[in-house]
């Protein structure tokens, strides 16, 4: 086990330096189609979690600048009316919105869902808050942090707006990953980590992977809408500088832009290209790519996905307010 972690991390952080990178980005953005994001999306609507800072915000200034109703998900009332201020005067849009959410606490998504599935229409679901909890902590409903923002919350939520979504022509489900999962396989006995030293970075990688696998669950069970899943590279975001400083100090001068983080999730949420892919798969740089590296060993049974898939069922309900699954 030890030796294929080794294999795993060696392999993945090489293939970062070549692919991950501002340099990465700049080699495959030669290939990208222009055309592709010159879209006009008047008329539709777009939800992005964590979308005060970063991959989020960048995502939502692009959205706005295409004519788009952005409705920003996020957790501290200041930053998000800040983001919504700035997004306001860079775009000329009005039509942006902010809703006050944290993605830990099941029962106030499940209520933040019902409230809006009454009052607005929703073509495009971004799930891209996300936490990287370096040390094991719990939120006050007994699960790890890092899990519940980064898996049950994004579960809870796009399952609670599926029916709305499914009310819309072309609707689409985008959910930011992370290439760290590549190292990571799912591991039903132990989703919250609790057994063994805890660490932060592979709790998120941990989650990245089940976003994979919750992604190519619902495009299974959900064909009306097209689900995709991608990673945005390094890029140089508050998150990463606050999580992971080390990793920052050391590439900082390699990292991508947040608009170069973001580009592949607005491409994923609005282009006419995207959703020629089948629903389901794991994007980088505007390209469907393997979800696994090679000889890595991190695939997953159906049993395995299954069970996975269960867990969550059975937390949610937990917290909503009548059965909703």
């Amino acid at each position: 086990m030890i030796v294929m972690s080794l294999y795993r991390n060696t392999v993945w952080f090489l293939k970062g330096l070549r692919e991950y990178t501002k340099g990465g980005y700049e080699s495959a953005a030669k290939y990208f189609v222009t055309e592709d994001l010159q879209v006009d999306v008047t008329g539709k609507s777009y939800m992005i979690t964590g979308a005060n800072s970063g991959i989020g915000k960048a995502a939502a200034l692009a959205i706005a600048k295409r004519g788009g109703t952005v409705h920003l998900v996020c957790r501290n009332k200041d930053r998000a009316e800040e983001a919504k201020k700035e997004i306001i005067t860079n775009s000329g849009n009005e039509s942006v919105l902010v809703h006050l959410l944290d993605m830990s606490n099941p029962k106030e998504i499940w209520e933040f869902a019902d409230k809006f599935k009454t009052e607005n229409r929703l073509h495009v679901l971004i799930n891209n808050a996300g936490c990287m909890v370096n040390k094991r902590e719990l939120t006050e409903d007994g699960i790890e942090k890092n899990f519940a923002t980064n898996v049950l919350g994004t579960y809870i939520l796009t399952r609670a707006l599926l029916p709305v979504l499914e009310n819309e022509e072309g609707a689409r489900v985008v959910t930011v990953s992370s290439g760290g999962m590549l190292v990571q396989k799912l591991d039903v006995s132990d989703l919250q980590l609790e057994k063994g030293t805890f660490d932060g970075t592979m709790a998120y990688a941990h989650n990245k992977r089940q976003q994979v696998i919750l992604t190519e669950q619902w495009a299974k069970a959900y064909p009306k809408i097209h689900f995709s899943v991608m990673h945005p590279g390094w890029a140089d975001t508050p998150a990463v500088r606050l999580s992971m400083p080390d990793f920052y100090e050391k590439m900082k001068n390699r990292l991508r832009t947040e608009e170069q983080g973001a580009d592949t999730v607005v491409w994923l949420a609005i282009s006419a290209a995207a959703i020629k892919h089948p629903s389901g798969l794991f994007f980088q740089d505007r390209k469907p790519v393997s979800s696994h590296l090679p000889l890595a060993s991190t695939h997953s049974s159906t049993d395995d996905e299954q069970k996975f898939l269960q867990i969550l069922q059975d937390m949610a309900l937990k917290f909503a307010p009548s059965s909703k699954l």
